[in-house]
C-alpha cells in the first residue's frame, strides 16, 4: 500500500512541469519569467509572485502573489504602493499563455501572452 502512494506521489510531481523562463507579453502585459519567480508589467500596474511557474499535466496554474496598482501623475518619495495580494491563475499550450489575475473578489482581467512577445504599453501617465 505504501508504495502505490508513493507511486501516485511521484506521478503528481512528473505531471506538473515548469514553464519555460523568458518574456512573455501579449496586450497589455509583460511578464518577466525567471526560475525564482514572475515580475509582471501592465499598463497601469505591477505584480510579482514567487517560484518557478509550475503548470500540471492539463496545462493550468495558480500562484499566490502581489498587484501594486499606478496612477498617472508625479509619485512622491514617501507614497506607498497600495499593493495587495493577488492570484494569478490561467492554462499554458505551447507558447501561449492565458493569463487571469483575482485580487480578492474581483477579477482584474485576463490577458492572452505569446513566448518571446515583447509589446508596448501605454502607460498611464
Amino acid at each position: 500500500m505504501a508504495a502505490l502512494l508513493c507511486y501516485g506521489c511521484t506521478m503528481a510531481t512528473e505531471a506538473a512541469r515548469s514553464i519555460p523562463t523568458g518574456t512573455w507579453g501579449g496586450e497589455h502585459v509583460i511578464l518577466e519569467l525567471t526560475e525564482s519567480g514572475g515580475e509582471l508589467e501592465f499598463d497601469c500596474a505591477r505584480g510579482h509572485f514567487d517560484g518557478p511557474l509550475r503548470v500540471g499535466a492539463d496545462g493550468h496554474f495558480d500562484m499566490k502573489g502581489i498587484f501594486t496598482p499606478e496612477r498617472p501623475g508625479p509619485v512622491r518619495r514617501d507614497d506607498r504602493p497600495a499593493q495587495s495580494e493577488a492570484r494569478y491563475t490561467g492554462h499554458v499550450q505551447g507558447d501561449t499563455m492565458i493569463l487571469k489575475v483575482l485580487r480578492g473578489e474581483s477579477d482584474l482581467g485576463s490577458f492572452t501572452l505569446g513566448r518571446g512577445v515583447r509589446p508596448l504599453l501605454k502607460k498611464c501617465r
